[in-house]
């Protein structure tokens, strides 16, 4: 009992005891009313990595329920402001893909850009009324262009989509930051490079 009221634990297909049990009443014996003092006892953070140029903190959390970890880890999500992909405008798209699943794709891919050396956009400039022309102060912009074509030098026979084309998947390293007005002198961006696969491109 002791193990459900007070441990999450990971298996390896998914995970337990993640509920809210530790309330007054859930448990017989066992005295679960808040206590500040004993919250402040076992409460802690310990902090794995701190990088303030690339603006990166890994923290963990002991002694706290894991309702309330998470809890605290919507907020972060919320409040702390990001740089993402909003507007796509889409030439050519003859992958698999259709234009509104690939638009969404791309608003999800990290950006390493710093929310305080720009401005937000007034209620009155989202929606219908969104600027016709890019600004320094408050976007970024990146272009997407890759082709899929046959690989000629493929070994017979093979059936893998990596040796049969020649940039089979699209992934971010294919993405590529321009620079509006002197952004190239005032700020850093970086999209997640690597190989995080947005979609197949044949």
């Amino acid at each position: 009992m002791e193990e459900v009221r007070t441990k999450v634990v990971l298996e390896e297909y998914s995970v337990i005891n993640a509920r809210s049990t530790d309330f007054p009443g859930n448990y017989p014996g066992c005295d679960d009313s808040w206590d500040y003092k004993r919250f402040e006892k076992r409460f802690s953070i310990s902090v794995a990595q701190l990088n303030f140029e690339e603006m990166v903190m890994v923290f963990d959390m002991v002694g706290v329920d894991a309702a309330i970890a998470n809890s605290i880890r919507r907020v972060l999500i919320a409040e702390v402001p990001t740089m993402a992909i909003e507007k796509v405008y889409i030439h050519s798209n003859t992958s698999i893909v259709q234009d509104e699943v690939l638009a969404h794709r791309l608003g999800l891919i990290p950006i390493n850009a710093d929310p305080r050396k720009f401005k937000t956009l007034s209620p009155m400039q989202t929606g219908e009324n969104w600027p016709d022309t890019p600004s320094a102060d408050h976007m970024i912009e990146f272009t997407l262009k890759v082709k899929c074509s046959h690989n000629t030098h493929a070994l017979k026979g093979s059936h893998d989509p990596e040796q049969l084309y020649l940039n089979s998947q699209v992934t971010t390293s294919a993405f590529k930051w321009v620079p509006i007005g002197n952004q190239a002198q005032k700020v850093w961006v970086m999209v997640w490079i690597g190989s995080l696969i947005l979609f197949p491109a044949f």
